[in-house]
């Protein structure tokens, strides 16, 4: 971490929300990763596409794009933001029996959109896992964070192990 302070207490110790006012906007991307593991079974309905609850992979794109617009009623000291471009990519990986998922999201504004983008990954994983518990109560959702984010005072930043970093 570089800076030993939590911005989101004040001087006494209280939680607010962090004053953006005086920050200039500039363009904010943030790409996290995710993935949920299951069955070969479970995986393997999800890319036939005969899963009873209809295509589960498109369902679980735009519930993870409506997230991304709901973050600050879901994380009460989360700034409401004008987000200009959610992208879900959701991979299915029979190699390892889960669903890859990749989300981007971008804004101009004072702050950045982590927030924005680590919600839409999780309820794009928790949608897959909502519309395929019936036939697979193990799956488990795994490895969620922060790829990559730009934009801001801060700058770029990289996970340094992954393989686009």
């Amino acid at each position: 971490m570089s800076d030993s302070s939590l911005t989101h207490f004040n001087a006494a110790g209280e939680a607010h929300m962090v004053d953006v006012g005086d920050k200039p906007s500039t363009q904010r991307l943030a790409v996290c990763e995710g993935y949920i593991e299951m069955q070969p079974q479970t995986l393997a309905l999800i890319m036939a596409g005969t899963h009873k609850k209809g295509d589960v992979l498109g369902i679980a794109r735009i519930a993870g794009i409506m997230a991304s617009k709901k973050t600050a009623e879901l994380i009460p000291l989360c700034h409401p933001l004008p987000i200009s471009h959610v992208e879900i990519n959701l991979q299915p990986q029979t190699e390892f029996n889960r669903v890859y998922c990749q989300t981007t999201v971008k804004t101009t504004g004072q702050t950045g959109v982590e927030m924005e983008a680590l919600t839409a990954t999780q309820i794009a994983l928790l949608t897959i896992y909502d519309m395929c518990k019936a036939v697979d109560r193990g799956m488990v959702i795994n490895g969620v964070r922060l790829l990559e984010k730009s934009g801001g005072k801060s700058g770029e930043w990289r996970v340094t192990d992954h393989p686009s970093g």
